[in-house]
């Protein structure tokens, strides 16, 4: 087996991989990766061509780079190598990898694995004379945490499990939060001054070998005192934090609530939970013998799961479900049977949510959830869950998410590349959303193509009008601009003329609001009128030398009042 040579760490927290946001993600690039490189050398060479490469594909979310070659070691060195999906220094797929792709039902699982498996130091991540004294699994201690802590706010990872360097330290961790805990009662009103002493305190001890030499540098730049060098550092373990959650919430094992943001064991996973915390080794393994490290790495049977026992999913099948299976059929039928059942009952629970909303039940919860967008763990997902919400609290028509949905029917990560966020079937037409959390220039690279190139794919598809409302907590006037422009020029690639209405956050609730208020609930129509008045107001923009500014303006206002007579 090919050796090849890792940089040492020198961190004192646990890091994690923050792009892509969503693990799963990362397949297409994988796959694109083995397609064209499968069997060579991972030189510099091949890197930048693998990084133009990405670049010309429409799921990739990544950006322009001036070094090809360092920007594709950076990529594929995070969830790709670190978690063992591919082989290096000759490309090729792990037999981890190759099930991740092939998987029609058992990515999660698969998924779930590989992170039990990933472990500080290793092969991979031999650590530095400066970096703490890594000896943990990270993501297994983090979920026996929110096991043992019977739920864990997202404050207390950022605080405390971040520096869960040594599973040694577990029972330290633990005896921290509850502290924080009974100090958070008696700070009440005042929480914002309180955790960020806390955080100074905290990370001051952390990094107390760097302040006392006056290294106050972090990977980006020089800080000019030690609170702007601790407050850097609490941003990037943020960052760390959302993409642990994301990480294991891709796994259906843990759930996460928009509002408080609450990491807690999802209810029907409890027993998995508890076996692999009783099972699964807390030491890492094969700490310099890469050949050993990458033998058990790549092994998608380990670690063994409760789901590999016969006797429990038949058992789950038969209490949760009230289904005999046939006798005879192997584990993985079995696995499959159980999976099936699993879906169908998430489509009930969604059923049953979607009923819920079009009687305008939860149209508080709703608001209430906009409110709290930034304090959520994952802005982006639960905007557009929430705006799926809303638009199948207008009623009418059938509206679908592309989101991924947990077990129960809540939101597990946003949809992945090359579609809408949500389609609204509305029989002899359709609406397609796309909302982002981007703002300034940021916004219009992002969202410009993208967002007429899904019209043009549904329009292709399914042979419909469709139209679009783009959604953004602010909307850039290049965004305005591109969109006014579409809808005044013919363009093959988008089906022709596009309909897009931007909207700020703050322009579609007074949308909703209307609607609430409304003596007659809205309807399709309703909702086809404003679009044909956007398309009118463009043209007479046009014919009267007005600008994308002047049309933006007027459809803001006809949206605000969309359900008045004109």
């Amino acid at each position: 087996m090919a050796t090849f040579r890792s940089k040492a760490i020198n961190s004192k927290t646990l890091f994690f991989t923050t792009s892509p946001r969503t693990p799963l993600k990362v397949l297409p690039e994988i796959q694109l990766l083995v397609d064209n490189l499968g069997g060579e050398k991972w030189t510099p060479e091949a890197q930048a061509r693998f990084y133009r490469l990405l670049g010309e594909n429409d799921f990739f979310e990544g950006a322009e780079s001036k070094t090809p070659d360092l920007s594709a070691r950076d990529r594929i060195n995070r969830i790709p190598k670190a978690l063992g999906l591919i082989t290096l220094p000759v490309v090729g797929l792990s037999e981890a990898g190759k099930e991740l792709l092939e998987s029609e039902n058992n990515k999660e699982e698969i998924l779930l694995r590989q992170l039990l498996k990933f472990q500080l130091p290793s092969p991979y991540h031999p650590v530095g004379k400066s970096a703490a004294d890594y000896n943990v699994k990270p993501y297994l201690e983090l979920l026996r945490l929110v096991y043992d802590m019977d739920g864990l706010e997202f404050d207390e990872l950022h605080l405390f499990g971040m520096q869960l360097v040594n599973f040694e330290r577990y029972d330290e961790i633990v005896e921290k939060i509850k502290k924080f805990r009974t100090l958070k009662d008696q700070n009440k009103g005042r929480y914002k001054e309180f955790k960020q002493q806390i955080f100074y305190d905290e990370y001051r001890a952390v990094f107390a070998d760097e302040i006392a030499k006056g290294k106050l540098k972090t990977r980006e730049s020089k800080t000019p005192t030690v609170e702007a060098f601790l407050d850097k550092k609490i941003r990037n373990l943020r960052d760390y934090s959302d993409a642990v959650v994301r990480h294991l919430r891709t796994t259906g094992i843990v759930n996460a609530t928009a509002i408080g943001k609450i990491l807690t064991i999802a209810p029907e996973r409890k027993k998995d939970v508890e076996y692999i915390l009783a099972t699964v080794d807390r030491n890492p393994v094969y700490i310099k013998d890469l050949a050993a490290y990458q033998d058990y790495l790549f092994n998608p049977a380990l670690p063994r799961l409760l789901t590999d026992d016969m006797d429990e999913v038949i058992g789950k099948l038969r209490a949760e479900f009230d289904f005999v299976p046939p006798e005879g059929l192997s584990i993985n039928r079995l696995k499959d049977l159980l999976k099936s059942k699993i879906d169908e009952r998430k489509e009930k629970r969604i059923a049953s949510k979607v009923k819920e909303l079009k009687s305008y039940k939860l149209y508080a919860e709703i608001e209430e959830t906009f409110d709290t967008l930034n304090r959520s763990y994952e802005p982006s997902l639960f905007f557009e869950w929430n705006t799926w919400r809303a638009m199948t609290m207008l009623n009418g028509g059938r509206i679908k998410a592309n989101l991924k949905f947990d077990d129960e029917g809540q939101p597990m990560s946003t949809a992945l590349g090359n579609m809408a966020d949500i389609v609204c079937d509305y029989g002899d037409f359709d609406v397609t959303v796309e909302v982002t959390m981007a703002r300034g220039q940021l916004q219009f690279k992002m969202e410009g193509e993208p967002v007429p190139r899904h019209i043009g794919k549904h329009k292709e598809e399914t042979k419909k009008p469709t139209y679009c409302f783009f959604i953004a907590p602010t909307i850039n006037p290049a965004t305005i601009a591109h969109f006014f422009t579409l809808y005044v020029t013919n363009v093959a690639m988008y089906g022709g003329k596009c309909r897009i209405i931007p909207l700020t956050l703050d322009t579609f609730r007074r949308m909703l609001r209307r609607a609430v208020d409304a003596p007659e609930k809205p309807t399709p129509d309703d909702i086809r009128r404003l679009f044909d008045a956007s398309a009118k107001y463009a043209r007479e923009c046009v014919l009267n030398d007005g600008t994308e500014t002047d049309w933006y303006g007027r459809i803001t206002e006809r949206a605000e009042n969309w359900l008045v007579e004109p």
